[in-house]
């Protein structure tokens, strides 16, 4: 149709014209209810991955495979399943005879099938599930403008009668098979494309062939089939469609939405706001085009607001092996909840955030931590995985990698130190620094024992004065004794390294730390020296306290020692 907004002789084609589409129709209603509603219960879910997910394959599932993603839906907790369109092929056919055959439907789920309003087809269908304890038929026919007038050409009245008539179809053929517990579904194929008060007038006419009742309730779906406009705009619909629908106390008003827009969960989070009860889509969001709605990301996004999305999500790992084995596409890094990165930080403002949040937070305690919409747990992801550093991280990502690798809780001013050796072989790589680099980096840079280690030590502490330390030392390959004395152990041993190494250390800072819970657990000590505007600091482990202070001196006594060796090389030099 042409664009009378554009010129009719500005009417030339173009690789990229915006002007030859056209703004979306939106319904008048002024008195809309769904804004204020939250939704605080989860709708029916009904998985369309076997038919809609499947059909839109560049390979469509094989036998096992389908069996394997049915197997996982009904573990996952769904409770009805669109199982395919079993007249549209002899191996659609044969899977729902399977099903049937094998007795491998559960007595609390029903499976549903999809059928076109063609008495043939129709016929096929109930052939196919024949024997079943309970079952949805799903009829459909298109309703909207573009496919009456230029697919079918034919007017409105022709095809709301032929709506009719295949509910009367399905109907009349539901009688032959008295002992299966039939539901009836209707869709208006295209419903965003279809003038509203149409498509109203279209599910009323299947509605009154079918008389549903309290008891015996028939669904009326609202296929988003191309998604064509934002999710207010569909939310309106289907509020009047709420409003407007016969029967409506025996109707389940089900919505089924694509993501052409990018927005198929926001219009189907809206409608249930709306009034819809029931929700059509995918796991992970496999469909045509763009894809279908993701169930499991808006089941998880009723989970993180507290409300049970009566699903169980917990097993990503199967989730994603079944998924990816079954319709042989990825899982993006992206996805939401189930995507390998999406609890990750880089950014080292969001590590820290995260890092401080983790470290208050009690198991008793709300959910609340930056930047993590859920807890990883949750779904099976480990704590490790949450901080990975590159070039965009800072001091928090980097201690928290190495807390969770080694258990040091460092000071925050080795952190500041430490973060920068990290930041230089980020930059230098251009990659992701793993948690083993910076353990190894950490220890190179922390932990030197050459050319001075302590081979023991004999401390007399003097109640009110100063305590005198006797230590047996190797230094550079040589067994000694050497003797210091200060204000405690740590004054001693510095004041004895001193004499020794001809330097002008002090202590600037000390912090030291249990490793464990129980009474023989290690303990890790740091140690900052300070000398000639020089920080050097140490770090160290051991069962013994005061040897792991000496210990953590020597490191950054060697470090001092080794800068001192280095800049008299290059004087000579």
């Amino acid at each position: 149709m042409n664009n009378p907004s554009i010129p009719a002789s500005d009417r030339t084609p173009s690789a990229f014209d915006h002007r030859k589409y056209v703004a979306y129709d939106t319904p008048t209603l002024p008195d809309r209810t769904w804004p204020d509603r939250v939704i605080t219960q989860a709708p029916i879910w009904c998985s369309v991955d076997l038919r809609d997910g499947n059909q839109a394959l560049v390979d469509p599932m094989t036998v096992p495979q389908k069996l394997m993603m049915f197997e996982l839906l009904v573990d996952l907790g769904f409770k009805e399943i669109e199982i395919g369109f079993p007249s549209a092929s002899q191996t659609e056919f044969d899977f729902c005879r399977q099903l049937i055959e094998e007795e491998r439907i559960p007595a609390d789920v029903t499976i549903q099938v999809l059928v076109q309003a063609r008495e043939p087809l129709i016929a096929r269908t109930f052939e196919a599930l024949k024997g079943v304890k309970q079952a949805i038929v799903h009829v459909y026919n298109s309703t909207s403008r573009v496919q009456r007038e230029q697919v079918f050409r034919q007017d409105m009245n022709a095809i709301r009668q032929l709506a009719r008539q295949g509910a009367r179809w399905v109907k009349n053929y539901a009688q032959q098979y008295p002992d299966t517990q039939w539901r009836f579904q209707y869709s208006p194929e295209s419903f965003t494309g279809t003038e509203l008060e149409y498509a109203i007038s279209v599910c009323n006419a299947v509605l009154d062939v079918w008389q549903p009742s309290a008891e015996a309730k028939a669904i009326i779906n609202l296929p988003a089939t191309v998604e064509m406009s934002t999710p207010n705009v569909f939310a309106d619909q289907v509020e009047r469609v709420h409003r407007a629908l016969a029967y409506r106390d025996a109707v389940v008003l089900s919505v089924h939405t694509h993501n052409d827009r990018g927005t198929g969960i926001a219009a189907s989070e809206l409608a249930v706001m709306a009034g819809a009860d029931r929700v059509e889509g995918t796991l992970l969001g496999n469909g045509e085009r763009t894809g279908n709605m993701d169930i499991f990301t808006m089941a998880m996004n009723l989970y993180s607001r507290g409300v049970d999305p009566e699903l169980n999500l917990a097993d990503v790992e199967r989730i994603e092996q079944v998924y990816t084995t079954c319709t042989n596409l990825p899982v993006h890094p992206r996805h939401p909840y189930i995507g390998e990165l999406v609890y990750t930080a880089f950014s080292g403002s969001h590590q820290d955030a995260i890092k401080k949040c983790l470290a208050v937070r009690q198991p008793e305690d709300p959910w609340e931590v930056a930047y993590l919409p859920i807890d990883p747990a949750d779904l099976g992801r480990s704590y490790e995985a949450v901080i990975r550093v590159n070039s965009q991280s800072g001091k928090g990502g980097v201690a928290y990698l190495l807390e969770q690798n080694t258990g040091y809780r460092l000071p925050r001013a080795l952190q500041v130190a430490f973060a920068q050796v990290v930041q230089q072989e980020s930059e230098r790589s251009a990659k992701e620094i793993h948690a083993a680099w910076i353990t190894q980096a950490f220890h190179d840079a922390y932990s030197q024992q050459a050319p001075l280690s302590v081979e023991s030590y004999r401390l007399n502490a003097a109640r009110g004065g100063k305590d005198q330390l006797s230590v047996e030392v190797i230094y550079h390959g040589q067994a000694q004794t050497w003797v210091g004395q200060g204000q405690g152990p740590l004054a001693a041993w510095v004041n004895a390294v001193n004499n020794h190494c001809g330097l002008s250390l002090e202590v600037d800072d000390y912090a030291e730390h249990s490793l464990g819970h129980d009474k023989d657990a290690d303990a890790v000590a740091f140690v900052a020296l300070k000398g000639n505007d020089t920080v050097f600091w140490g770090c160290a482990t051991g069962s013994d306290i005061v040897r792991t202070a000496l210990d953590a001196v020597v490191a950054g006594a060697n470090a001092a020692i080794k800068q001192a060796v280095d800049k008299q090389d290059k004087q000579s030099a």
